[in-house]
């Protein structure tokens, strides 16, 4: 296998599937057989999800909801998607631990990183939500942050476009595909990856990124055994 410890970042509107708002059943089922055949390999993996298809920050902004108010609601939902992801996985037989960056003991373990690594080296997928428990931040920033403190190999990041472009490929036909491109070519091209605290932190800590399309399956489990797919962003 190409890497042994991996990070998954998730989108929350990812779990829609083709609803407007919330969880698609069929969507989230999906993704816990893929993560179950990544499980199978013998890979450790832990995950972060997002919350925007229930609610985000940034849409406290120009309402009556405060910014900070606005980003704890948003880890809230991200810890909603979690449980969900959780149940799912574990209907599948998957052990998994679920790590919150606040504090809520009757449904999730506090982020510690000692226990966070003796999880994953006893083969439990471990969910983080509530993001690193600041507003402020996004759940990209934390993916890079959780990624460097339990040491993985490299940050997954599923999307619904099969990797870094030129431009848009959902609204530039000719938007050109990268295979392999380094963090320094992403900042001169002005791409859009993760926003820049989330990227910086990996470049500065020489976590490569790959970023893929998860919705078509087999895709997760063929990049951690060493397979081409998406874009992978490295130093060099």
């Amino acid at each position: 296998m190409k890497y042994k410890r991996v990070l998954l970042k998730l989108s929350g509107e990812a779990l829609q599937g083709d609803k407007s708002f919330g969880i698609d059943g069929k969507r989230l089922e999906q993704y816990a057989q893929e993560i179950k055949k990544v499980c199978d390999l013998g890979i450790e993996l832990a995950i972060v999800i997002g919350g925007g298809n229930i609610f985000r920050g940034a849409q406290a902004l120009g309402t009556a909801i405060d910014r900070v108010q606005g980003d704890y609601m948003g880890m809230l939902a991200t810890v909603i998607n979690a449980m969900a992801l959780q149940s799912s996985l574990e209907q599948l037989g998957i052990y998994t631990r679920l790590m919150s960056g606040i504090k809520m003991e009757q449904v999730c373990e506090p982020f510690i990183k000692r226990r966070a690594v003796r999880h994953l080296e006893k083969g439990r997928v471990v969910i983080f939500g509530a993001g690193i428990g600041s507003p402020y931040f996004t759940t990209d920033s934390a993916a890079s942050l959780r990624a460097i403190e339990i040491e993985a190999d490299v940050v997954l990041k599923g999307t619904r476009v099969d990797g870094v472009y030129t431009a848009d490929p959902e609204k530039d036909i000719n938007a050109q595909r990268f295979s392999n491109i380094s963090f320094e070519e992403v900042y001169q091209k002005g791409l859009n990856v993760m926003d820049m605290t989330a990227f910086t932190l990996c470049k500065e800590n020489n976590l490569p990124i790959v970023v893929f399309d998860m919705n078509k399956p087999g895709n997760l489990a063929n990049i951690v055994k060493g397979e081409e797919v998406g874009t992978l962003i490295t130093v060099d």
